[in-house]
């Protein structure tokens, strides 16, 4: 397994300038949606809308610990999730909900990430399915992961 899956999305473009803008840019896609298409799958065995802005919401939870972590320990292992049991859950949240847990957990990382310094990036964690990999690994795989679901999200109003 690669160490980070999601590069491919964000390319040569800034991962803090994505992970920063993301929140803004997931509100606007999904208030161009009826309440059908928030529910509706986005293509057959895909998740709804809501159900992405859940999945962004929990795994902003997973980063933010995932960072966190690497900054006060010395090359931690991080625990890995299975998305889909987590997934199984979503039906209790509602879109405005998952928006604004996404946007307050976003935030947070935001701030925190834009304080540290380049000695910070090169901290170290290991994953037990992608191996070791570094603070900065961590904030790019956010902002490709991002980019990710954000054009599943952009393709549901079209």
């Amino acid at each position: 397994m690669e160490l980070n899956p999601y590069a491919k999305f964000l390319g040569e473009q800034d991962p803090r300038a994505v992970i920063a803008a993301t929140p803004g840019l997931v509100h606007q896609a999904v208030c161009e949606l009826t309440p059908e298409q928030i529910q509706a799958p986005v293509a057959p065995g895909k998740w709804s809308p809501c159900q992405i802005v859940a999945h962004l919401a929990d795994c902003e939870v997973v980063f933010s610990f995932r960072l966190r972590q690497t900054l006060a320990m010395n090359s931690p292992t991080i625990q890995p999730f299975d998305q889909d049991a987590w997934a199984q859950q979503y039906a209790v949240y509602d879109m405005p909900s998952a928006l604004e847990m996404f946007r307050a957990a976003r935030g947070w990382n935001v701030k925190l990430i834009g304080g540290l310094g380049e000695k910070d990036f090169q901290r170290e964690m290991t994953h037990p399915e992608r191996g070791t990999m570094t603070f900065q690994t961590v904030v790019e795989t956010m902002a490709g992961h991002d980019l990710n679901h954000l054009a599943q999200l952009q393709k549901a109003t079209a």
